[in-house]
């Protein structure tokens, strides 16, 4: 690793361990502080994204709130395909998928939105803090893996979002604002 790969992998392991943990209940003690707040993190909104494809209704899934912008089902679809596209390529696998052409239905977005799940999980499980400070080609240029597992994080909760406008438009109370 070069020097400048180092620095990189340290100030973005170090960022993750600054606010990976805020309030998350996880303390950075165990071996695994940056994948543990990962985990956690990933937890929250893996459980929301379920509970709102549960919830909403099949004729919901075709709405949008202006033409231009992605339904809710295609939001979803989205969310399946960059989690697959993310959490492989912090694995170093490429997972193709295609749900947000392919995913319309109920059935289909629930099965999408749980495999993706799934995937991440086992990436996720699969990863220590050792493995997740290898730097990786990402977007963004290189990257660490436990930091693209943490913008996974971050877009599903960025569009979860969206999906929280879209139930209050029709609505829904999010997963959420039940708890």
């Amino acid at each position: 690793m070069t020097r400048k790969a180092r620095i990189l992998a340290g100030g973005f392991a170090t960022a993750a361990l600054c606010f990976g943990t805020a309030g998350t209940g996880v303390r950075a003690q165990g071996a695994n502080p940056t994948m543990d707040s990962i985990k956690s993190q990933y937890a929250s909104v893996k459980g929301y994204l379920a509970k709102t494809v549960a919830k909403v209704p099949e004729d919901v899934l075709a709405f949008k709130p202006t033409p231009e912008v992605r339904s809710f089902g295609q939001i979803l679809a989205h969310i399946a395909d960059s989690q697959f596209g993310m959490c492989g390529t912090a694995a170093g696998e490429k997972k193709p998928s295609d749900f947000e052409k392919t995913a319309t239905t109920k059935a289909a977005l629930t099965k999408a939105i749980a495999d993706s799940t799934a995937y991440c999980d086992s990436v996720i499980a699969g990863m220590d803090d050792k493995k997740g400070a290898e730097v990786t080609k990402f977007f963004f240029g290189p990257t660490t893996r436990a930091m693209v597992l943490s913008f996974n994080v971050s877009h599903d909760f960025e569009h979860y979002g969206n999906l929280v406008t879209y139930m209050r438009l029709k609505g829904i109370v999010p997963p959420s604002s039940e708890q």
